[in-house]
């Protein structure tokens, strides 16, 4: 069985797949890759920005509300 393609934020580096890149944001958040933006909350990517500053942010907007 092939590996997996992985997309994931390790420490100040970028990792997807076999290549890896510096972090362009502070914080993971919005982390753009080609047309898509990364959400470290979802582990997933998104269409648009993050209407968030930060996690801290995205977190207590979840906890008022219930989810995103």
């Amino acid at each position: 069985m092939g590996r997996i393609w992985r997309f994931e934020i390790a420490g100040n580096m970028v990792k997807n797949g076999l290549r890896q890149r510096l972090k362009l944001t502070a914080n993971g958040c919005n982390e753009p890759f080609r047309d898509r933006y990364w959400c470290p909350k979802k582990q997933w990517f998104q269409k648009n920005t993050c209407p968030f500053i930060n996690r801290r942010e995205c977190e207590n907007y979840e906890s008022m509300c219930g989810c995103l």
